[in-house]
């Protein structure tokens, strides 16, 4: 049977933290990454790439709001959208060039998502999704003169950030012409930055003002298609828990039974580990055969079951319980 994987990449696979993030950077960082996938490529198995886009979303927020003296805003969905197909464009480059060298048969193709969510959804109500510039306290008056529908998070002492709704995946509308490609061998690029946030309105389709997960739309995707394997590639090799504490302990395994424990005992945070089990329950318990977290540098390694977390239903006859709190 062939596999399909989904690989959802972090933030860190093509901006990385403390740089300015120029798009010679980008690209460099692209096929950094792209590199370490070069095993999956030459293999058969049929492959989905999703992305995150916060670093790039943040830029075109602040090109926005600099030039609108001059050119009208974007709404949130169409920075998305932007996001997608420049992204899109810097991995699909880097993959051609990478197939040419390697004498790889696959193509490559970038398909601009929209992903489907309740308008009801409650992170309407209570927004905590960061996006965009900095302000300082001082800036906040005028804020909300200027921009009365902003709501406003401070996220450092004396630093604010516009924080907007991140509502829950239902569908992705384009999954059929995504399982299409990957029937046909194309490596897809779907999905960037958790997909375009769309609502239906009766019989007409609208954009929304929010973001959504990467790693909830990336398990959605993975869902739809029928995926075997959601890799999940963040910035460390392997999932731990009582991280950065003395007693800290890195797992191989879990089952998603003891994935659960400790999500609720609270060693996986919101604002980092804690989707990504959340998305990785949610695969397996949808009918995946596994979840795979790991670094960039171990993803061909991870896919073999030679490195990386692996979280499934239950190990042999019996539960992945040895590491459970």
């Amino acid at each position: 049977m062939i596999e399909t994987l989904v690989i959802a990449l972090g933030g860190n696979a093509i901006t990385r933290p403390g740089e300015r993030g120029t798009i010679p950077q980008q690209f460099a960082h692209t096929a950094e990454t792209l590199e370490h996938l070069v095993p999956l490529f030459h293999s058969d198995r049929r492959i989905v790439i999703t992305h995150g886009n916060g670093p790039q979303i943040g830029n075109i927020l602040i090109r926005s709001e600099e030039g609108e003296r001059r050119v009208p805003p974007l709404p949130l969905d169409t920075c998305v959208s932007d996001s997608q197909g420049g992204m899109g464009y810097m991995i699909q480059r880097v993959a051609d060039e990478m197939f040419r060298r390697e004498g790889i048969r696959r193509e490559c193709a970038t398909v601009i998502t929209q992903v489907v969510v309740d308008r009801n959804d409650p992170d309407f109500e209570h927004p905590s999704k960061p996006v965009g510039s900095f302000y300082a306290s001082e800036d906040l008056e005028k804020l909300e003169r200027e921009k009365p529908h902003w709501r406003m998070k401070e996220i450092e002492p004396g630093r604010w950030r516009r924080v907007v709704p991140s509502p829950r995946p239902l569908d992705i509308l384009e999954k059929d012409s995504i399982a299409a490609m990957l029937e046909a061998g194309v490596v897809v690029i779907a999905c960037g930055g958790g997909g375009i946030p769309v609502a239906w309105d009766g019989p007409k389709l609208v954009g929304v003002e929010g973001v959504i997960d990467k790693d909830f739309a990336s398990c959605l995707l993975a869902k739809q298609v029928r995926a075997h394997k959601l890799i999940i590639v963040t910035s460390v090799d392997q999932v731990a828990i009582s991280y950065h504490k003395p007693e800290q302990q890195w797992l191989s395994n879990m089952t998603i039974e003891c994935a659960r424990r400790y999500l609720e005992g609270g060693e996986f945070p919101a604002g980092s580990m804690g989707p990504k089990i959340e998305a990785a329950i949610d695969f397996i318990e949808n009918g995946g055969e596994e979840c795979i977290i790991t670094s960039t540098e171990k993803v061909a390694e991870a896919v073999e079951g030679n490195a990386g977390t692996r979280i499934v239903a239950a190990w042999g006859n019996r539960a992945l319980a040895f590491n459970a709190p």
